[in-house]
């Protein structure tokens, strides 16, 4: 009987491997469609709810696409010009830098901390860093040229979505409770991904106000980072602060870096401690470990976009794994805490 049950997880394990390694090499393909599963799910609230006040569903879905595309259109204008006017200046931005930290070594001298400059240089590149910053911009920018594929799948899975629920019940004999459980999971992703992302759009506008009244370059373009960084608890808004304050280091000097880390950090306490808790509720959070883990392996499969999507992807996976019984304490060992028992 051990035996039997060490092999059936020796070949979960082994199919999981394979799962990723055939994830890994379709990238290509799988980031559009994940993307569009992504704006969908968020987007179907919406088209239900034009739908119950008569509009038809093919017109909902124009309206919810004109209204995607619209915004997605200028946003994708703004930033594509922020990162090419970056990675103009980024050398400008580079030998700046390195006057800060040359600057900084004195102070470090005065407070008896032994620090010689080659290697300093050589710990703080400064050329390393803002390289890494435009380096992972690029990707932002090549991401964002996948645009009009992601808006026709999305296009196409509003569509399905307003009939799958009809051909189902036709094709199979106990539809009725499939659609139970399968209403009831995507109710709770749709939940949680509509809060997740109105707190992520809310944070992101109000970095990029605190930004602009500082006067920093390309507030737009650091509050989208915030916005999509917000995704990621805990570490997420320090990612997302280290360019923007670098860049006012380098662009106002340290009084003004010193004001952009401020408010980041108490954009981040309102948003992430106060607000987002009272309205996401309990039950839809994830372990730190988890979080951490679920960001190197989906960002490894797939880059900066894996990053970006580690936290909603293994929320879908752990509320699909709430739904049944003998998958459920994988779900609670995900959480970030443990269910109220019953004694």
């Amino acid at each position: 009987m051990s035996d039997s049950q060490g092999l059936k997880w020796l070949f979960g394990i082994a199919g999981v491997i394979v799962i990723l390694a055939g994830l890994k090499a379709a990238e290509a393909i799988v980031i559009p469609i994940m993307l569009a599963l992504f704006v969908a799910i968020i987007s179907t609230p919406f088209v239900r709810l034009m739908t119950k006040k008569g509009i038809p569903a093919y017109l909902s879905v124009i309206i919810a696409l004109s209204v995607l595309i619209s915004v997605g259109s200028v946003l994708v204008m703004v930033v594509s010009q922020s990162i090419d006017t970056f990675m103009t200046r980024m050398p400008a931005y580079q030998a700046r830098l390195q006057t800060v930290v040359v600057d900084f070594l004195p102070y470090l001298e005065r407070w008896d901390i032994p620090v010689d400059r080659d290697v300093m240089m050589t710990h703080l590149n400064p050329g390393q860093m803002m390289g890494l910053i435009g380096s992972t911009l690029s990707s932002i920018g090549s991401l964002l040229t996948n645009l009009f594929l992601v808006v026709f799948i999305v296009i196409f899975l509003l569509l399905e979505e307003a009939t799958f629920s009809d051909k189902l019940k036709a094709a199979l004999p106990n539809a009725e409770h499939s659609l139970q459980k399968t209403s009831g999971f995507m109710r709770q992703v749709n939940q949680y991904l509509v809060i997740k992302t109105t707190i992520s759009l809310v944070t992101g506008v109000l970095v990029t106000l605190w930004l602009w009244l500082l006067d920093v370059d390309f507030p737009v373009l650091w509050g989208l980072i915030a916005m999509l960084m917000n995704y990621i608890p805990n570490v997420g808004s320090l990612i997302a602060a280290v360019p923007a304050v670098l860049l006012s280091l380098v662009q106002l000097g340290v009084s003004d870096a010193i004001f952009v880390a401020s408010g980041y950090l108490v954009i981040n306490i309102i948003m992430g401690n106060l607000i987002e808790p009272r309205f996401m509720g309990k039950g839809l959070g994830l372990s730190p470990l988890v979080v951490f883990l679920s960001l190197i392996l989906w960002g490894w499969l797939f880059g900066p976009v894996g990053m970006f999507l580690s936290i909603p992807l293994t929320m879908i996976v752990k509320i699909a794994l709430e739904q049944n019984q003998s998958t459920r304490w994988i779900a609670i060992m995900l959480g970030n805490e443990a269910p109220a028992t019953n004694e």
